[in-house]
């Protein structure tokens, strides 16, 4: 499963600023690439449902163990509401100890500049890594 494309679960005004999150995840062993899969697949139905969603898309690349998301929302409350709630919560406290590395970026756009592609995420999550 090398994606899932976007989807615009909640669309945003035309006129609307949207706050976007991107992440990057990598995990410490490939014996923990087929959990941490099946945990994002958790997260990323949870994250589709949630109040203020107004974009998402997941990427998986296994064989090198790493996982990126990146979504777009009405504002931070409704990513840290998002974050706070179950299963998120207590999937991502779980899965520390497989993590050898993660990175988050935050940044607002127009909604007119949705879908953010993979390309500008994997720019700035490697800005926020070079920094880090």
């Amino acid at each position: 499963m090398p994606a899932v494309p976007w989807i615009q679960p909640q669309a945003p005004a035309p006129d609307a600023e949207v706050t976007v999150m991107a992440s990057r995840f990598e995990v410490r062993s490939l014996r923990q690439v087929p959990g941490f899969l099946r945990a994002s697949m958790a997260l990323w139905r949870q994250a589709r449902r949630a109040e203020g969603v107004r974009g998402l898309a997941l990427r998986a690349e296994p064989f090198r163990r790493t996982f990126w998301t990146v979504s777009a929302w009405r504002d931070r409350d409704a990513i840290d509401a998002y974050a706070a709630a179950e299963p998120h919560r207590s999937v991502m406290r779980g899965r520390r100890g497989v993590m050898k590395e993660s990175a988050f970026v935050f940044w607002t756009v127009p909604a007119s500049e949705l879908p953010i592609t993979w390309e500008e995420v994997e720019r700035r999550v490697a800005e926020r890594r070079a920094v880090a």
